[in-house]
């Protein structure tokens, strides 16, 4: 199983641009077989190039299991890049604009990667496996197999991607799960922390993430496991009400917690370079939103994404370093990251303008919208700001987006004005309000020893 699910996975990279399925063949998660078994419906959606059920039961009570059980979801999909050498550690400072002075074996560290323009060109967890050896997962890992291949390094990277799985189980029921799975207590892993155990014999990690905002973790483990693993993990689960999570809903808690989603929220920078991420599809995102200067405004700065330095721009080196400091230099970004909430009846009048009469605006796809949509944010019918991530989220029971918005309109309560719809459609102003992140409480470090 592992050679074929190496082999389509080289095809697919080769053949990335060639038509699919008459070229470029289907590629599944290692762990199709067990999911299909739920996936009633036969329903299937393209995340990364790879091909996961989008529900199995239905995206209201999907999207809801991480705040009143727990679900399991798969993200086997992310690029999944181990990088060793004796200047590994080195190379990965440099790449990042956070320091990894301390940085523990089995650490887990949220890794922003700039350009030389101080724009983001990609973003993921990067978890240290030994003293030379590091796991870099995000939904690409080409802008740093690029950049090391652009320097004298004495570090290597090697793209494990199909060897390994990663599924996520996220919620309040997630550790109870877990520790009947594994048959062991897993109560010392504190957040951002992992380490390795054994389940039904096989050797996994297990790493405690938030993707969610709740209490959560994740399992990574060798792909030719991952049907067994996935079947015992729903079993396991059931007393606890685990869901399985589909790709429809997927994105949903990335918005409830405030997180900004590489592709989706904002472009990476590294597109327009030779580290482009090969696992993007290509196009400009939907929305009402027209760039001015084209593809480059929907790229993001660290500090407009909640990701810039509190205490000012560190000394040491990185890439993107002089670009920081200058923009700081001017007072720049002036855009910060807010949540916006959509005023409920002027969200019912899009859902239900196919009942009426009139043009019809763009619908509205619940819970989300896929791929990238960036819409204009008003205040007295100047922009202010762009919303992205727009999701109905039935824990908040609530319209909700992320917004970058100027700072001077970003105090929460501030009332603004989403576009709703393409240009040259029949557009549709929604009232929002102004709103702090994470629009629900962040339980992501709960202390799991009162548990």
């Amino acid at each position: 199983m592992v050679g074929t699910q190496r082999s389509t996975y080289d095809t697919v990279q080769r053949l990335k641009g060639a038509p699919f399925i008459t070229q470029r063949p289907a590629y599944f998660s290692p762990a199709a077989a067990a999911q299909d078994e739920s996936n009633s419906r036969g329903d299937l959606g393209e995340f990364a190039q790879t091909l996961v059920p989008l529900e199995y039961t239905n995206w209201a009570e999907e999207s809801g299991a991480h705040v009143s059980a727990c679900y399991i979801g798969d993200w086997s999909s992310l690029h999944k890049v181990v990088v060793r050498g004796r200047e590994a550690l080195d190379f990965l400072a440099w790449l990042g604009m956070r320091g990894l002075s301390r940085f523990e074996h089995g650490q887990i560290k949220h890794h922003v990667q700039l350009d030389e323009n101080g724009w983001v060109a990609s973003e993921g967890v990067l978890c240290r496996l030994a003293e030379e050896e590091f796991l870099y997962t995000a939904g690409s890992g080409d802008w740093l197999m690029w950049q090391l291949s652009q320097g004298g390094w004495d570090a290597e990277a090697e793209d494990v991607s199909p060897e390994r799985f990663i599924f996520g189980v996220q919620g309040p029921a997630s550790l109870a799960t877990l520790e009947k799975l594994t048959g062991g207590s897993l109560r010392d892993i504190a957040f951002s922390r992992s380490r390795m155990t054994r389940l039904g014999g096989v050797p996994v990690r297990v790493l405690r993430t938030g993707i969610s905002g709740e209490l959560g973790y994740e399992i990574h483990g060798p792909a030719e496991r991952a049907n067994a693993i996935w079947s015992a993990a729903v079993e396991t689960g059931r007393e606890s009400g685990i869901c399985q999570l589909g790709l429809r809903s997927q994105p949903v808690q990335h918005i409830e917690a405030g997180i900004a989603t590489n592709g989706l929220d904002y472009l990476p920078a590294s597109i327009l370079t030779a580290g482009a991420p090969t696992q993007f599809r290509r196009g400009r995102p939907g929305g009402s939103y027209v760039p001015e200067d084209g593809i480059a405004d929907y790229f993001r700065k660290p500090g407009e994404l909640g990701w810039g330095f509190r205490k000012g721009i560190p000394g040491r080196d990185f890439l993107g370093r002089d670009a920081l400091a200058a923009d700081a230099a001017k007072g720049e970004p002036r855009r910060t990251l807010m949540g916006l909430r959509w005023n409920a009846a002027d969200v019912v009048g899009i859902l239900t303008a196919s009942l009426g009469e009139g043009d019809l605006p763009d619908p509205m796809e619940l819970p989300r919208g896929r791929g990238p949509v960036f819409d204009q944010v008003l205040v007295g019918g100047r922009p202010v700001g762009v919303s992205t991530g727009r999701t109905v989220s039935v824990n908040l029971r609530s319209t909700i987006s992320l917004c970058v918005i100027d700072e001077s309109h970003a105090a929460p309560g501030t009332d603004v004005v989403v576009l709703w719809g393409r240009p040259g459609t029949a557009q549709r102003e929604v009232r929002a309000t102004v709103t702090a992140l994470p629009f629900k409480p962040d339980r992501r470090r709960t202390d799991v020893s009162a548990l």
